[in-house]
């Protein structure tokens, strides 16, 4: 489950429109709601284990899968919402959410289940981007950068409210793993209703002066152009993404419960803190960050965070809210500050080439690293009886996590020297991007 920054080039008439606050609240909830159904899985695979049968690779499958429709419409979903606006494809990403999620919920035969999530998927590849491209059409530039980590933060929302259903959705749970998927797909529901509130709100107000770019034919062999400050920040995003993603969304909630001796309440509560903090973290280091530059080097401590985190889980027996603060604010850090890095490292007319590029990759690396390690661990036969086999698994996450630090202490040894493009400069946004 990954968030774009919108392009380089908000609209500038926005300014004076007080609807646009309204913008960002009907945006965020509807991101909210996708975040939601995104994370439901990990909260009943135990469930789904004891009363369907189904095993590690199973599981893996049903997260991994909603990160392939990615492969197939990343580079083309910014060409439809330059068509069509982004409101529009709000909607309807909106609306086949919720198809989705009733056909998770319904969830039998596993074969529905799992296309359920692959038509959610759809969903969730599309309305990140089209939400962020409605913020940049109504906010102006000076200020997109706050409404973006705002948006983000009460994306968070989701999340944290995904983890802790375990407890405020108690007596769903305690009915089985069926209610607590049809309690996502009303969520998904509120999420449509905001869709639409946005896409009334764009059709009767929106400043005239922020208007859709036309769309711009895809030159293939740009791809290979970018600078290597570019291939270095898309490899953290990809490899962060791979590690981030499968093991907080997919297999903590389990490996809490059986590793840790954690009750199944305990267990998501725990975990939904990574989420919490970051709702109120992630604007804060986005400030710093404009207010002291540094981000390359902010970028290698928060990707620093995520190894030491498996070190700890898996060395150690110190409380388990140790690694669930230094995971917290990794969270909080690294999306904060890499993707207003990503605009100031591409110029702005290959801005969505770039950004497309970095989320079909990231879906193909969140789809394998969900395959992987529910193989790895169902190989080494984790769970409740056999905690040990975890550490598989763990090793695995924390290879790929300094795989992603390299990237990160790569970008900024390039970025702290001559050829960098002002992501080390105190106030690197009034630098001119150079791709």
């Amino acid at each position: 489950m990954t968030a774009l920054a919108p392009a380089a080039g908000a609209a500038k008439g926005a300014a004076g429109s007080p609807l646009r606050w309204w913008v960002l609240v009907v945006a965020a909830i509807a991101v909210s709601s996708s975040y939601y159904e995104s994370d439901v899985i990990g909260l009943v695979a135990d469930l789904l284990h004891r009363q369907r049968g189904f095993t590690q690779t199973q599981i893996g499958v049903l997260n991994g899968v909603i990160s392939l429709p990615n492969v197939a419409l990343a580079l083309l979903s910014g060409i439809l919402i330059d068509r069509v606006g982004p409101a529009r494809v709000a909607l309807w990403s909106a609306a086949i959410g919720v198809v989705g999620a009733a056909l998770t919920a319904i969830g039998d035969p596993y074969e529905l289940m799992v296309f359920g999530r692959f038509v959610f998927g759809v969903s969730e590849g599309a309305i990140f981007i089209a939400l962020l491209a409605a913020l940049a059409q109504w906010f102006p530039r000076s200020g997109v950068a706050l409404a973006t980590a705002l948006y983000l933060s009460l994306a968070r929302v989701g999340s944290w409210g995904a983890d802790t259903s375990s407890a405020w959705a108690k007596p769903l749970y305690d009915r089985g793993w069926q209610p607590p998927l049809w309690l996502g797909t009303a969520i998904t529901v509120a999420g449509l209703v905001a869709a639409l509130v946005l896409y009334w709100l764009d059709r009767r107000y929106r400043p005239r002066a922020a208007q859709a770019a036309a769309a711009e034919r895809i030159v293939w062999k740009d791809l290979l152009r970018f600078d290597m400050s570019y291939w270095y920040i898309l490899g953290l995003h990809v490899l962060y993404a791979a590690v981030f993603f499968p093991f907080r969304t997919t297999f903590v909630v389990e490996y809490f419960q059986h590793a840790k001796g954690l009750s199944h309440e305990e267990a998501g509560v725990t975990n939904s803190w990574v989420f919490f903090a970051a709702i109120f973290a992630t604007p804060l280091f986005g400030l710093l960050a404009d207010r002291f530059g540094h981000r390359a080097l902010m970028l290698c401590f928060g990707a620093l965070l995520l190894p030491l985190t498996f070190v700890v889980l898996g060395l150690t027996d110190l409380n388990l809210w140790v690694t669930t603060a230094m995971m917290g604010v990794s969270w909080s850090l690294v999306p904060a500050v890499i993707w207003p890095a990503t605009t100031l490292i591409v110029e702005p007319k290959r801005l969505g080439t770039a950004l497309g590029l970095i989320t079909l990759i990231q879906a193909l690396g969140m789809a394998a690293s969900n395959l992987a390690a529910g193989w790895l661990a169902e190989r080494a036969g984790a769970g409740a009886a056999n905690p040990a086999g975890y550490s598989v698994m763990l090793l695995f996450f924390f290879l790929l996590s300094l795989t992603a630090l390299a990237s990160a202490v790569l970008l900024w040894r390039r970025e702290a020297g001559p050829t960098g493009h002002g992501l080390e400069d105190a106030r690197p946004g009034e630098r001119q991007a150079v791709a």
